[in-house]
């Protein structure tokens, strides 16, 4: 389950950037979902594990792909980390309500992330309230921002 703290909190991986640049493994790059990630987000093609098609960069190395996507990859790889979402545009929002179908992923938020989906469950760990839509987000989450 997708599980959301807002606002300031402690052990939260701020510089995704910059662990993303240390730590990521070409592993990674081969990923279907990975892939598909960085189709939808960055626009760009994985072509191997050390070259990306972008097309507005051309060929570049995993390092320059967006902060998003970089936050969405580790969510997934690194998944005891509690991730600054706030990295992150709306177009992140599908996938990391992907990720949280499959196994518990906890982010922290300083916005209200517009999940564009009908129906979903996210729990609000400010106030251990699970919210089943954007309305019950919004109205959850306005009280710790």
């Amino acid at each position: 389950m997708l599980k959301i703290y807002f606002g300031d909190l402690d052990n939260v991986l701020h510089n995704v950037e910059t662990y993303f640049n240390n730590q990521y493994q070409y592993a990674w790059l081969d990923d279907e979902f990975v892939k598909e990630v960085i189709n939808d987000v960055d626009k760009s093609i994985v072509q191997s594990p050390e070259c990306i098609l972008s097309p507005v960069l051309r060929q570049i190395p995993p390092t320059k792909l967006s902060g998003g996507t970089k936050a969405v990859i580790l969510m997934k790889y690194v998944p005891e980390r509690i991730i600054n979402a706030s990295n992150c545009g709306n177009n992140c929002a599908k996938w990391i309500l992907k990720l949280g179908e499959d196994k518990d992923i906890t982010i922290n938020l300083h916005h209200i992330m517009e999940f564009d989906a009908d129906s979903f469950e996210i729990e609000v760990l400010n106030s251990n309230f699970i919210v089943h839509n954007m309305k019950e987000l919004v109205n959850t989450a306005v009280d710790f921002l």
